[in-house]
């Protein structure tokens, strides 16, 4: 029998503690072209973690061979554009298993008051190479808004507030935090777009 992959259906298990202590796996169905980055965010909607960031984790798929005898056990890391049910139909004599995996990342503090008047900011654990626009769209889950990503903007904040840098889209928060000479100083600041240009990158810091 021949399996149209194209419109069949993989029922997958994958092993997700990371995000939950109590519950060892969760089943996914997807599809012969559904992504790794697509099967994460599928694993943080259904632990209503859709403001947690997806850069934050990666999977990986353990095969066991059994072939020789002793069984061999080989953990691969998949990339985002992998397809695990193309890599998992590599292997159909061999026992596979998928798991989430969580990286390192950093706090970052966004203040939020275009959002929320009352809210003064928020912080949030992301990856260093996740972009001003992932941030953005992670600060609007939060909220639970509607409202697209590209009606806002972040801005670099300077010393009591004589210095600010709107930011690019492509930009890394986490990096540019990393960078500054204290944390206590600089902040990032949440602000609806009003198209105002963009700046070059500064190297010079103020005291």
């Amino acid at each position: 029998m021949t399996i149209n992959y194209e419109s069949a259906m993989f029922v997958v298990k994958v092993y997700a503690k990371v995000l939950c202590s109590d519950i060892e796996y969760k089943t996914l169905s997807i599809k012969y072209h559904t992504s790794a980055r697509e099967m994460i965010q599928m694993l943080l909607n259904k632990f209503r973690m859709r403001h947690t960031d997806p850069n934050l984790f990666y999977l990986t798929m353990e095969v066991r061979i059994r072939n020789t005898g002793i069984p061999i056990r080989s953990v691969m890391v998949l990339e985002d554009k992998a397809c695990p049910a193309q890599i998992q139909a590599s292997y159909p004599h061999q026992e596979t298993k998928f798991a989430l995996v969580m990286k390192r990342g950093g706090l970052v503090k966004i203040y939020d008051s275009c959002l929320m008047s009352a809210s003064r900011y928020k912080s949030l654990l992301i990856s260093d190479h996740t972009t001003v626009q992932e941030l953005i769209g992670l600060m609007l889950h939060c909220y639970g808004t509607d409202e697209k990503p590209a009606k806002f903007v972040m801005y670099e904040v300077g010393p009591t507030r004589h210095w600010e840098r709107k930011l690019h889209q492509d930009e890394f928060p986490l990096r540019l935090q990393n960078e500054w000479p204290t944390q206590d100083m600089y902040h990032f600041e949440l602000r609806r777009n009003n198209e105002e240009p963009i700046q070059k990158r500064a190297r010079r810091w103020l005291f």
